[in-house]
């Protein structure tokens, strides 16, 4: 620590240069902590018991086709599984078509039983389960929308050619900002306006143990494989990563995007560095001049970019930190994305970055300018 006013005073020598620099790392930093954050968030793992024990069924071709609600019944008599409950997405419109949210007709009695970690008031399920026009919506999507319990409200069909009159009979709480942003209502009120075609989107498999959940869906797929309707069962982590797979290869998208930061990174700072360590000649000789030793030296140097690329990150990644915690992003995903997380392991590798740019751009510049002997450092004068 005795030598820091010294790293501090060379860093900023040139405090246009420094700024910029900085400034340049802070912005890819910054870039590189929002990539991996999105990664990470889309890929979240459940955490409760009862997201792991839940699986999605739905038709093996695609979502756009429907499966018989009849599957129902053969479903449930599977061994393992515990409950199975409809589940139809809707996709209507509220008001503006910029008013995204996840709808889904499902049976009110028994969603509650499914999605364990949702909470809703006893009196306000009893209302929700005997009126067949009524609905609930999350905490979240309340009060997006102001509502209230009693509100009325309509979705107008896009994907189906019925509107829907809706009563909000309930708002439920969930762990997660995403789950709290839907709203659920009577599939019964669906099929009945759709003139009765019996058919439901998906349905919610709840196994009673872990362990028999592979079991379950190959039981559940080799059941229906010489029907009309063949379904595909997953698990309901795997069945919302499917989304994620419908963008093409994220994955590589994003290492490839993390890879051209990182080399532009590289090199502004390496460029940065070796400007400096030449405009350092005179001074390297000076200090070797007084006593300065070679290690010393190259420490010293090694230093300057440390400080430089450490002062990026505080700006890049903590920024990035600070400004995707306190953002809510629930109206811009429709519910499915509503904060990215920025971990403290996403943190640490960002600082290993910051730290090993330092290492890589300043590594051989100040090694020769610390090899560098007092007569030929003289000479360049």
């Amino acid at each position: 620590m005795k030598y820091f006013h010294l790293v501090w005073k060379n860093a900023l020598r040139n405090k246009i240069r420094s700024v910029l620099t900085v400034l340049s790392l802070a912005i890819s930093l910054f870039l590189l902590t929002t990539i991996i954050a999105f990664w990470t968030t889309l890929n979240r793992t459940p955490e409760s018991l009862e997201a792991q024990l839940r699986l999605v069924v739905r038709h093996a071709v695609s979502l756009a086709n429907s499966l018989p609600i009849s599957y129902r019944s053969e479903i449930e008599k599977i061994p393992g599984v515990q409950q199975v409950v409809p589940l139809q997405w809707f996709g209507g419109v509220y008001i503006d078509e910029k008013n995204f949210f996840a709808q889904f007709a499902t049976e009110p009695d028994k969603v509650f039983e499914m999605y364990g970690e949702y909470q809703l008031s006893p009196d306000q399920l009893q209302s929700f389960i005997k009126d067949r026009t009524g609905c609930i919506v999350g905490k979240t999507l309340a009060d997006r929308f102001n509502w209230k319990v009693g509100d009325r409200i309509t979705l107008i069909g896009r994907i189906f050619p019925v509107d829907l009159e809706l009563t909000i009979r309930g708002i439920y709480t969930a762990p997660t900002k995403e789950e709290a942003s839907a709203l659920y209502f009577n599939w019964e009120y669906w099929n009945e306006a759709m003139g009765r075609p019996n058919v439901i989107g998906t349905f919610a498999v709840k196994a009673r143990r872990i362990e028999d959940i592979p079991q379950i869906i190959d039981t559940i797929d080799a059941r229906f494989q010489n029907s009309l309707a063949q379904t595909k069962t997953e698990t309901e982590k795997a069945f919302q990563l499917s989304f994620v797979s419908m963008l093409g290869n994220v994955k590589f998208l994003i290492a490839s995007v993390n890879a051209v930061v990182l080399f532009a990174i590289l090199l502004v700072v390496a460029n940065t560095m070796a400007i400096a360590m030449r405009e350092r000649t005179r001074e390297v000789a000076i200090l070797k001049t007084i006593g300065f030793r070679r290690k010393t030296l190259l420490a010293l140097l090694i230093a300057e970019a440390v400080l430089i690329c450490f002062l990026g990150w505080i700006f890049g990644c903590l920024g990035a930190w600070l400004l995707w915690s306190s953002i809510d992003l629930t109206g811009i995903g429709g519910g499915f994305l509503s904060s990215l997380i920025v971990t403290p392991s996403i943190l640490a590798l960002g600082l290993a970055v910051a730290l090993l740019l330092a290492l890589l751009s300043a590594g051989v510049p100040a090694w020769r300018a610390s090899q560098i002997t007092v007569a030929q450092a003289l000479r360049q004068l």
